[in-house]
């Protein structure tokens, strides 16, 4: 059903002092940075690996991602599992009775199509479904 992890989700509250810490302590490069109009988040992807670390500023307090930091403070916020196929894998999460946030992918990251699984239905873990650009 997965292809492989493809990124950790971090929310951070200084964008460009998390990149540092990253890049300086971990060695991991930025490989892009852009803003996600539909999450409301400015994210950057770093190297690590086959995957990613994607950090996450929120623009708003109101945004899903800026109720979390408020909430929980900077931290781990998902994990992201790869799909070829996001509406089959979709479909097969909600067959086996996997409650979903997203009934319907939407346009994420570099263009990449994504849902999110509810955490409630995922050991507490927010997890999300990524289908990348092609």
């Amino acid at each position: 059903m997965f292809g492989r992890i493809d990124h950790i989700g971090v929310v951070v509250e200084d964008l460009d002092a998390a990149v540092e810490l990253y890049s300086k302590s971990f060695q991991m490069r930025e490989q892009h940075r852009e803003t996600v109009e539909a999450f409301d988040v400015e994210a950057v992807l770093l190297e690590v690996g086959d995957g990613h670390v994607e950090l996450l500023r929120p623009l708003s307090a109101a945004s899903g991602v800026g109720k979390f930091l408020e909430r929980n403070g900077p931290g781990i916020h998902h994990v992201a599992y790869q799909t070829d196929d996001i509406d089959s894998t979709l479909a097969a999460v909600k067959a086996a009775g996997i409650r979903t946030i997203d009934e319907q992918p939407r346009t994420g990251i570099r263009n990449s199509r994504v849902a999110f699984l509810h955490p409630k239905a995922t050991g507490g873990v927010l997890t999300e479904l990524v289908e990348p650009a092609h």
